[in-house]
């Protein structure tokens, strides 16, 4: 006998890696593609800790939340956010780190193979790239906007 599954039970992998993402939120960051005045704020509301590490072309504003993610926000020399990297027990709020980028993030993610299992994210457009794994409690990211990245930049620098 065989049995139907419907579109709803089709989409439960994607569904779920997007429940699991917000269910892990963090208070908000500067955003993907902003403006780094944000950065100040974000720390005093998340009650964390900031560190600015300057390289030849970019700087670094890494914030370590209470609960130990840091998120790392990586800046241009026009003051563009053109990066972010996280690691740490909890997801970052992926809407408020990817600002205006989360809708391409979203409809990317649903377009995605569905695989039964754990694998990492790997999401590869021309104007975006996400790529995003871990488990429980020990979480990994990053997510660029390749024409925004400073001239001499290497992906592999964000980490």
């Amino acid at each position: 006998m065989k049995t139907f599954v419907g579109g709803w039970a089709r989409l439960l992998p994607v569904w779920s890696i997007v429940f699991i993402m917000l269910g892990f939120c963090l208070p908000a960051m500067a955003a993907l593609g902003g403006d780094v005045s944000s950065v100040e704020a974000d720390r005093a509301q998340m009650k964390a800790s900031i560190k600015v590490t300057q390289a030849e072309t970019y700087s670094v504003q890494e914030i370590q939340a209470p609960g130990g993610t840091v998120i790392k926000e990586y800046v241009s020399p026009a003051g563009r956010v053109f990066a972010v990297a996280w690691h740490g027990p909890f997801f970052p709020d992926m809407p408020q780190i990817l600002g205006a980028y989360f809708q391409p993030y979203s409809a990317a993610l649903q377009a995605q193979p569905k695989h039964y299992g754990r694998r990492p994210l790997n999401i590869q457009q021309p104007g975006l790239v996400v790529q995003a794994g871990g488990h429980m409690r020990a979480y990994w990211g990053r997510a660029y906007v390749p024409e925004m990245m400073p001239q001499g930049v290497n992906a592999d620098e964000i980490k």
